[in-house]
């Protein structure tokens, strides 16, 4: 009897143990948790993800497929408790930075996780660098945890196949016409070469990218905070030739540069002449019209205020004058 009654106290406190100590937990500063029962998670009501804003990044014929239910999530705290039916998924929502060319499924990959290999529009094999930051979306927990068997591996192959796409169609923003109305930059066009115009526009892509990844948190529930391409290599063979042709081009530029330069200067200079000119014109006209004034006035006076007028200019100039030739009648 005292042996049976000490197995049901020992299963009694096996069972406390187990699952009423062992049924409390706590959720981390950087975690966010949901609970499901039987395998259910919790849900609230029936709202979905096209009820939250972040749905308006889907294509029209996305917004079915991406169609997930919002969980009850489960903030930093505790203790909490859960019955032995329950189970709790914790999730890390720390903001995380990977290697673009990390291939989680083949780490050997892509030079070993270091270099993205992608073509270019005039079919020259480049390779990219740079680094990803994201982070699981509290609002879209359910298609991270239950969407998708692995979302990290699901974004990588959007963001991947998004950037290939736009590097193989990428143009640089044209340039405005220099030689005339409807005429193109000869400069432009010598340096049309995809990867340099890559290179010059690398915060237009990045920004591009930006903008193409934000459908990811409605897709997987993964929030890309950014991308960020730091280096764009062209093949070893190529590269002399794109070197050669970007110190041409930037020849020509600094001539054309300089060319312009100088004619901004001339006009300048011109029209400084042509102000001096004005005005010593116009220093000379304004005596002659004040003198036809005083004389307009000086003949209103009377008949013979002009002859008067006359004389007197010509008796201050004899006093001026060193010598005067006479003309003597016959």
């Amino acid at each position: 009897m005292a042996v049976l009654l000490g197995i049901v106290i020992g299963v009694v406190a096996w069972f406390l143990m187990r699952y009423l100590v062992g049924g409390l937990y706590t959720v981390d500063q950087n975690e966010r948790a949901v609970k499901t029962i039987f395998g259910r998670a919790e849900r609230i009501g029936d709202t979905t993800t096209l009820d939250d804003p972040m749905a308006e990044y889907l294509r029209e014929e996305e917004r079915e497929r991406y169609r997930y239910p919002q969980v009850r999530v489960i903030q930093p705290g505790g203790p909490y408790f859960k019955w032995p039916w329950e189970t709790v998924h914790k999730v890390s929502i720390a903001t995380q930075t990977i290697n673009m060319a990390f291939d989680p499924e083949t780490p050997q990959a892509n030079q070993g996780g270091t270099v993205l290999e992608a073509v270019t529009k005039d079919q020259l094999n480049i390779g990219l660098q740079g680094q990803i930051r994201y982070r699981v979306s509290e609002r879209n927990l359910y298609a991270y945890l239950f969407g998708v068997k692995q979302p990290i591996v699901h974004v990588m192959g959007y963001f991947i196949s998004v950037l290939r796409e736009r590097i193989a169609n990428f143009e640089a923003p044209h340039n405005r016409p220099i030689v005339g109305e409807g005429e193109a930059d000869p400069v432009s066009i010598f340096a049309g070469v995809s990867i340099n115009d890559l290179r010059k526009n690398l915060r237009d892509l990045n920004e591009l990218m930006e903008r193409e990844s934000m459908s990811s948190e409605a897709r997987y529930g993964i929030s890309l905070d950014a991308s960020l391409i730091t280096g764009i290599e062209p093949p070893q063979e190529v590269e002399t030739a794109l070197a050669a042709i970007n110190t041409a081009y930037n020849q020509v530029s600094s001539d054309i540069s300089l060319a312009q330069a100088a004619a901004d200067q001339r006009i300048v200079q011109s029209r400084r002449a042509v102000e001096i000119e004005t005005l010593k014109a116009q220093a000379e006209v304004e005596p002659l019209n004040a003198l036809a004034e005083q004389l307009v006035a000086l003949k209103k006076t009377g008949p013979e205020s002009l002859p008067i007028y006359l004389r007197n200019v010509r008796l201050r100039l004899y006093q001026q004058a060193q010598r005067i030739f006479k003309e003597v009648e016959a």
